[in-house]
Order: structure tokens, then sequence, then C-alpha cells
């Protein structure tokens, strides 16, 4: 009896220990794409989903609860034999302490998504081998995800996953697709994960710290401190864009929270608005008409 005990306890942990880390949905879009035959579309969205979920990325350990939700839209705009332009939209968001809110983490939109595939190609991930620019984007922007993530429950906690994606990066630089070198005036994922990793760029990541483990995450218990700790992050990006104008994280970040930060702010206990707004404005001019809907 007591062995059948210990081995039904051994089974139990060894679920947890191996549990994958995303609980990621991916949708894959041909609606732009004058194509008869829908199947190798839906090949693909399968294939995708089972590579991104099914995979271990991480020596971490993440209880089922634990696996960090997440989104891909992936719209095909030409398709013809084996080749794919596309561009992809990734989302993804963290729960709040004591509540059922998921916090929205991540939204960005990648136009720079050219690959090859064949219907029932096998999907694996080489860390040490760049071999497909589809296994490259969607990995490194799973690295991106994760990295984010463990970023909002400890202070700089994504920097093993941020490591692996500027690997991909350095990989990727000697192939001839898109969006892998450091590009004048455009967006890249180089300069996403470079930016990242940049100690010129820490206020980002203490802010997306204090804001998410000590803002929202004591909003239940302590509105009033959670909020001042909300306004506090957004004086951090005051710090960093006197020294990077325009910064590209910045972007990002409000990209993900604008609504959420007027919803905050727009409820009570009462805060200095007129100073935050004031702050928002001048960290994130480009949303400046959510700004104004802030009112309590």
């Amino acid at each position: 009896m007591h062995r059948i005990l210990s081995l039904v306890l051994l089974f139990c942990l060894s679920q947890i220990t191996l549990a994958q880390e995303l609980n990621c949905t991916i949708t894959v879009n041909s609606d732009q794409v004058n194509q008869t035959n829908q199947q190798i579309f839906r090949t693909l969205e399968r294939s995708l989903n089972d590579f991104v979920n099914k995979s271990k990325w991480t020596n971490r350990v993440y209880r089922e609860n634990e696996r960090v939700s997440a989104r891909m839209f992936i719209t095909v705009t030409q398709y013809e034999s084996d080749r794919f332009e596309a561009n992809i939209q990734i989302q993804s968001s963290r729960p709040v302490f004591n509540t059922s809110y998921e916090s929205p983490i991540f939204n960005y939109k990648d136009n720079a998504f050219n690959f090859q595939y064949q219907e029932f190609q096998p999907l694996v991930y080489n860390e040490n081998v760049f071999e497909s620019n589809l296994i490259g984007v969607i990995s490194y922007y799973v690295y991106v995800i994760l990295g984010l993530d463990a970023d909002t429950f400890s202070l700089e906690g994504g920097d093993e996953m941020f490591r692996k994606a500027q690997n991909i990066v350095t990989q990727a630089q000697g192939s001839n697709f898109a969006g892998w070198n450091q590009e004048t005036g455009e967006r890249s994922r180089f300069e996403l994960v470079d930016n990242l990793m940049s100690n010129s760029f820490r206020e980002y990541r203490i802010a997306m710290y204090n804001y998410h483990r000590k803002g929202l995450d004591i909003l239940g218990d302590n509105n009033s401190t959670g909020k001042q700790v909300i306004a506090g992050s957004m004086r951090l990006f005051e710090t960093l864009i006197k020294r990077r104008p325009n910064a590209f994280l910045i972007q990002t970040f409000f990209d993900a929270k604008s609504e959420e930060i007027r919803n905050i702010f727009s409820d009570g206990p009462k805060v200095d608005i007129v100073k935050l707004k004031e702050t928002l404005n001048r960290v994130a001019p480009f949303y400046s008409n959510i700004w104004n809907e802030i009112n309590y």
C-alpha cells in the first residue's frame, strides 16, 4: 500500500515538473490569400499550437495554473508554393493576485514575418542552429513572452529567457530574413531584445516589476498604496525618456497598458490625477486621448 501511494505521489510530482510554460492560442488567418485549398493553413495552425504548447522551453517548474496566457495571430498576405508572407500579432497577459483579472503584458505586431513551410513539416526548435525563420520567429517571441512575464514577478527575472531570445537573433543575422538586424528607422526583433537586455533601459524593467508585483497585486488589499506605486512607475519612464527619447520599450508598454491605466485611475480612492496626467502625457503623448478620459 505504501509503495502504491509513493508511486502515485511520484507520478503527481512528475506532472508538475513536466508542465509546459505556455497556454497559447495561435490563429492563422488566410483571408487575404486567393487559395481554394485552405488545408495547409489549418495544418500550419495545428502544428504551431502543438509546437508552442507542448515544447519545454525552460528548466523552470510551472504548475498547470501557472502557465502563461498568450495569443499569436498570424495573417498571411501572400502564399505561393511553400513561401509565406505574413505579419504576426503577439499578446500575453498575467493574473493579478486575489482576482480573476488578467493584466495585459505584451501587445506587439511584427510586420516582417516571411517564412517557408511545407505541409506536415515537423517543427522542432534547436537552440544551437537557426534552421527556419518560422521556428525562429515563433521561438523568439515565446522567450520574449516568458521573459516579460517573469519580469512582472521578480526584478529582472526574465534575464534567462531574454538571453535565449538574443541567441536566436544572433544566429538569425546570417539569414536573409528581415527583422533580425539593426535596421535604421525600423522596429526590429534585434532592437526589442537588445533594449530589454541593456542597462540603458533598466527603468523599464524596474517599472514592469513595481507596476505589477508591488502595484496591481496589492490593489485588492490596499487600493491607495497600489495606485501610488503604479503612479510612481510612470515617473520611472520620465527618467528613461530624458536619456532615451522615443524609446521603443515605452511604446510597447503603453500599447499593452493604456486602457488598463485609464481604468485603474478612473476609480477610487483618489490620487493626484493632475500630476499623473502630466506625467503620462510626457512619457506617452501618443495616448493623450485615453489620458484625457481619466476622471475621478
